[in-house]
């Protein structure tokens, strides 16, 4: 799943692809993307865009005197750079291929979507608060005013581990399963530790790698093709997705917590004082 700094780089390189430039056709090829009517998606064609926004996991493109269309890529979209787009209609059926925007360059962009769970959503409104989801957001963890205090105010009022409560977009905007595995192992913190326990050092730890680790993934995302930001991610996580390598740090192996739907990584070492977590699906196959 594209995250904050995957969204924040594809938000840096349709700015200096698409603004500027005017949308001349969006052509929905799979009905179930698009999740507003009213406005219709034609709304925003022959309009030129004037800006492109990240809010949280959510972007957005405004267009001159129109509505905003705005894109949530879930787990399994992406978006493709074309240039030029592929001559002819593209045709409905059961391939990713969502949703297209062509410009009058000829150039554009296609939305697609992996796998059978079709969660990708496309909205045209005519604020970017009419997006449910974007109405929901806490504060941007990268923003100029997101500091240490505000990181404890937000955590004081939680009871629950620490995991959940980094992935939470109405809490903190932006952060997904792959970097909360990635701040926590930063933070050298057990991703079951209750919020409520954290003691005014470890909360100066948490928000140390929480804001260096989002900012140094966008960095290395920076002014990369969109095209080759999927690897880009996965080359920069040291523990996320890397079950039974070696942790980069003490070089003890990188344990797996599986869930029904997702799966969490950590090193025992750096983490939880060495004691392993329990797979909580094994434990129930055991019972």
């Amino acid at each position: 799943m594209p995250e904050l700094p995957e969204v924040e780089a594809l938000k840096d390189f349709l700015t200096e692809h698409l603004v500027g430039h005017e949308i001349v056709r969006v052509l929905p090829v799979a009905v179930s993307v698009l999740k507003t009517y009213d406005p219709p998606l034609s709304a925003v064609e022959g309009r030129e865009v004037t800006a492109v926004h990240r809010y949280g996991k959510f972007l957005g493109l405004e267009t001159d005197g129109g509505p905003h269309l705005v894109t949530h890529l879930a787990r399994a979209g992406w978006l493709h750079w074309r240039d030029p787009l592929p001559s002819g209609p593209p045709r409905p059926g059961k391939g990713p291929l969502a949703l297209r925007v062509a410009l009058e360059t000829g150039a554009g962009f296609d939305l697609t979507e992996a796998g059978t769970q079709k969660r990708l959503a496309v909205y045209v409104v005519a604020d970017p608060a009419d997006v449910p989801g974007v109405a929901r957001l806490g504060p941007d963890p990268l923003a100029d005013d997101f500091d240490e205090e505000r990181l404890a105010g937000l955590l004081s009022g939680e009871r629950r581990q620490l995991k959940g409560a980094l992935r939470d977009q109405s809490l903190i905007a932006g952060v997904g399963n792959a970097y909360s595995d990635e701040i926590l192992h930063a933070a050298r913190m057990s991703p079951f530790k209750p919020t409520g326990s954290l003691t005014a050092a470890e909360t100066a730890r948490l928000y140390e790698a929480l804001r260096t680790t989002l900012t140094e993934a966008v960095e290395r995302s920076r002014g990369i093709a969109a095209g080759r930001l999927k690897a880009e991610k996965k080359s920069g996580l040291r523990v996320h997705g890397r079950t039974g390598e070696a942790c980069p740090v003490c070089g003890d192996t990188i344990r797996e917590v599986s869930f029904s739907d997702s799966s969490l990584q950590y090193c025992p070492t750096c983490q939880t004082g060495g004691k392993p977590l329990a797979d909580r699906r094994l434990s129930r196959l055991l019972k």
